[in-house]
């Protein structure tokens, strides 16, 4: 077994250099920008993430900048890429390394694995990358490729399963090259050991080595729980205009998009009349409805129904709304992505 172990370190590493992606967050092994980029590939494509890397390091290019950045302004940069407690503790981490560590990025596997929002995975590929540590980056890519190589049956939803390959991994990481091996995993889960469809087992450098590959089994891997079916929420959403200014307020239920800015909304169902009514008891004095449309924004475990009335108010009486013009609206605050379309239309002069 130690053989196949070996066989496949030398296989990547070998691989690698010539296949890799030319990615932005590839120029360097700064821990910084490592960080920034494999917090911002959760549940995010890396077409998408490519810009976002970007546009956030040139506003804030170190780790002191992050840790004093204003957090309406975080959110602005977030903007789009969802999962904001994401950036919440990608600021709350900058703070501790600037306090406990000077701004030096702690060099320890434990000690990355400390800092808030960094779990064994985001720990596991800035220790090997920016370290050259043997701690295995195991992500969904990873086990896919791994459990597809062994013929692996396990369930790899289940936490003792990840940690037996994280294991099993140990045995390839022996071999040294750390960074290139967690780089070289990744990207032939990502570019050829594919998810959806089927693998390009013909340019895999494990392809020799793969026993899903031999007997056409690759269908079967990885083995995971059946997925639970999404909740399905009502919302009306409130487009609010005050001459030239629309409604806004900060959400303050715990839970999804909490302390974000969102367009006010009500749960459930509701007639044109009814929300006149609503709005009229706010003492917002509405004219009537000029445009209704609907939307269905997907989140990983619930998906939200929504359906907007746009209206022009003669009064902004309501305490728990701020009003903000659509510049503002554009070049500083963030609304989440579950609103963006009510908001390109009225970007877009509707």
């Amino acid at each position: 077994m130690q053989n196949v172990y070996k066989q496949i370190a030398d296989n990547l590493i070998a691989w690698y250099p010539e296949h890799a992606r030319d990615l932005p967050w590839r120029k360097d092994k700064e821990p910084y920008h490592v960080w920034l980029s494999e917090i911002m590939l959760q549940q995010t494509r890396v077409e998408a993430v490519k810009e976002y890397y970007r546009t956030f390091l040139q506003e804030l290019p170190t780790i002191e900048a992050l840790a004093e950045v204003d957090d309406d302004r975080l959110m602005k940069l977030w903007e789009g890429l969802g999962y904001y407690n994401r950036a919440r503790n990608l600021k709350k981490a900058a703070g501790e390394v600037v306090i406990e560590w000077q701004g030096n990025f702690p060099a320890e596997y434990d000690e990355i694995l400390s800092l808030p929002g960094i779990g064994e995975y985001t720990a596991g590929a800035i220790g090997s990358i920016c370290f050259d540590l043997p701690t295995p980056a195991v992500d969904g890519n990873v086990l896919r490729v791994y459990t597809r190589v062994m013929e692996d049956p396990s369930n790899i939803d289940k936490q003792a399963v990840k940690k037996k390959i994280r294991e099993e991994l140990l045995q390839v990481y022996r071999y040294g090259h750390c960074d290139m091996l967690t780089q070289s995993l990744m990207e032939v889960g990502a570019t050829i050991c594919l998810p959806n469809g089927a693998p390009k087992c013909e340019v895999c450098p494990l392809q020799e080595l793969c026993k899903a590959h031999k007997h056409d089994s690759w269908q079967q891997y990885p083995v995971r729980e059946a997925k639970k079916k999404r909740k399905v929420e009502e919302k009306a959403v409130l487009m609010l205009r005050y001459e030239d200014k629309v409604a806004i307020r900060k959400r303050t239920e715990k839970g999804l998009l909490h302390g974000l800015w969102e367009f006010p909304n009500l749960p459930g169902s509701y007639s044109t009349q009814e929300i006149l009514s609503y709005v009229t008891s706010k003492n917002l004095h509405p004219k009537e409805i000029w445009m209704e449309t609907t939307y269905t924004h997907i989140f990983s475990h619930v998906e939200w129904h929504m359906k907007a009335f746009y209206m022009e108010c003669m009064e902004q009486q309501a305490k728990d709304l701020r009003w903000v013009t659509l510049e503002e609206l554009k070049q500083e605050i963030a609304i989440p992505s579950a609103f963006a379309p009510f908001k390109d239309l009225l970007n877009s002069g509707a």
